[in-house]
């Protein structure tokens, strides 16, 4: 009896020196706060015990606060919102936790935050909506001659991608610490496509904010992404270089059956595709490898389209002198290629350059020069919506770690991009960078998650695990587990820290612990 209660005293007395003296209430929370030093404004709070609150099917498994404040910027009356959920003080492991947007952001992702909720890390969540409401720039959609707002207001760009983390999070903190009593021992940080590039420009620009940062799928050289929407929209634009979805699988699976066992094993994957040397001319109708499959629609690529999946393989250059502006896509991604082929130009590419470029919303991109208009584009928008200094020496110094994941099969985002960007980096500081960043490559790997054609992929990267036990314990990744492909089998895989890539070494194709790191 005595031992007992001697485990029970001392469990009680740990507890005591970690939860405030009460319980927090959240229907009074927030009344004695001081916000003024951040420009917040509190809201609004709200309780939501265990399961109550749905989001896309998925309901919280921790009770929470939620908090809503407003943060005003900026010159004029900008304001942005943001929510912060604050767990059940037993369900708090002293962690705080901020989730970037997508897209053109205008809303608060909260389908990340219930994720990083109910990770089971003991997060404190927030996330905002990036400086501008959705609901006022057309639902949050870029169109061609559509007037959008928050591209005509220097603050709002400049907040979208560049500030939008940073200018809550101070206040998000300082409710945090309020609410427990405590100021939370480490702060991270979580967002891919847009919200990649906002991790960059949190690595770059606010480097004080957050121990660990991952960066999924960073589109952080956002103004020549844009161009590259645009480059492969011109070179698709006729009936007879247009690429069918039978055209792209047609060519895709030729190149998989060409290279999928680099990593020696045969898994519907090309694990390197830059050991990959393929020749798209094989292709053609009176090449080496047309096909005669019975039942086949698409046999062989006409000249055009050859042309066609060359330039998108080289990505754009400059007309003048063939400088390189963005990467091309890589070998085995080419059934994931239908976007590029005008639907992402009129959704940003064209958006960008009537709105934010020429501020005309008449303007004819297919007037854009590829020599003369590029430096617009670098002064009008590259300014405000690009985060690719590999100066990161402030980031380093203070000792945070910096995740990367990239998709070689992502629909959006040059696969190569992140790649050039870490070599860059490592150009700037003369050195190995992977003390505080590494890139992890993902070998079938769509944007911030499943690819369309590899749908037996895990999609599931574990990350955020990996970052805490970097960030709080000095354990470096070299290697990460995904899981949960899309076609609902147990697969599982080993993601590598670039450039190492796995190889198969055991006997089961479909569990992780087969590869190794290499």
């Amino acid at each position: 009896m005595r031992s007992t209660s001697l485990l029970a005293f001392g469990a009680l007395a740990a507890q005591a020196l970690v939860l405030p003296q009460k319980v927090p209430d959240c229907a009074t929370f927030g009344a004695g706060v001081a916000l003024g030093a951040y420009d917040a404004t509190l809201l609004n709070t709200t309780y939501y015990p265990i399961g109550s609150l749905n989001n896309s099917d998925v309901l919280n498994t921790v009770a929470f606060c939620e908090v809503y404040a407003s943060i005003s910027y900026g010159t004029g009356n900008d304001s942005l919102i943001f929510a912060l959920w604050l767990p059940d003080v037993l369900d708090y492991d002293n962690r705080f936790m901020a989730v970037g947007n997508g897209g053109m952001a205008g809303v608060i992702d909260y389908a990340n935050m219930m994720i990083q909720l109910n990770s089971g890390m003991g997060f404190a969540v927030a996330g905002g909506n990036a400086g501008h409401l959705a609901s006022l720039n057309n639902g949050g959609g870029g169109a061609p001659g559509i007037y959008l707002p928050y591209l005509h207001d220097h603050d709002q760009v400049q907040a979208w991608i560049h500030d939008a983390i940073s200018l809550f999070t101070p206040a998000a903190k300082a409710l945090t610490a309020a609410y427990f009593g405590r100021q939370a021992r480490y702060a991270y940080y979580d967002g891919c496509s847009t919200g990649g590039a906002q991790g960059f420009a949190l690595a770059q620009l606010h480097p004080e904010l957050f121990d660990g940062i991952y960066a999924g799928s960073p589109g952080n050289w956002y103004s020549h992404l844009a161009l590259t929407f645009l480059w492969n929209a011109q070179h698709t634009n006729t009936s007879a270089t247009y690429l069918t979805q039978a055209v792209l699988n047609f060519t895709g699976n030729a190149v998989l059956a060409a290279c999928e066992t680099i990593d020696g094993v045969h898994d519907g994957l090309i694990e390197d595709p830059l050991r990959c040397h393929f020749d798209i001319k094989s292709l053609a109708c009176n090449g080496s490898y047309a096909s005669t499959a019975p039942g086949t629609a698409t046999t062989c690529l006409t000249p055009s389209q050859i042309a066609a999946v060359e330039a998108i393989y080289a990505g754009p250059v400059r007309s003048d002198n063939g400088t390189q502006l963005y990467p091309g896509f890589s070998f085995g991604s080419e059934s994931a290629w239908l976007l590029q082929e005008g639907i992402l130009a009129e959704a940003f590419s064209i958006p960008i350059l009537q709105n934010l470029v020429y501020d005309n919303l008449a303007y004819n991109s297919s007037t854009f020069n590829w020599a003369s208009n590029v430096a617009d584009v670098d002064a009008r928008a590259g300014s405000l919506i690009d985060e690719i200094s590999p100066d990161l020496s402030a980031f380093r110094n203070r000792s945070g770690k910096m995740l990367v994941t990239q998709g070689w099969a992502d629909p959006l985002n040059a696969a190569t991009w992140p790649i050039k960007h870490l070599e860059q980096i490592e150009d700037f500081f003369n050195s190995d960078v992977s003390d505080f960043l590494n890139l992890f490559m993902v070998p079938g790997g769509g944007h911030c998650g499943a690819a369309q054609s590899y749908l037996g992929v895990p999609a599931t990267y574990h990350t955020v695990a990996a970052l805490v036990e970097w960030v709080e314990r000095g354990v470096k990744p070299e290697e990460l587990l995904s899981t949960d492909p899309p076609d609902g089998s147990k697969r599982t895989r080993k993601l590598c820290a670039w450039p190492a890539t796995a190889r198969f070494v055991g006997l089961d194709v479909n569990d992780w612990n087969s590869y190794v790191c290499e």
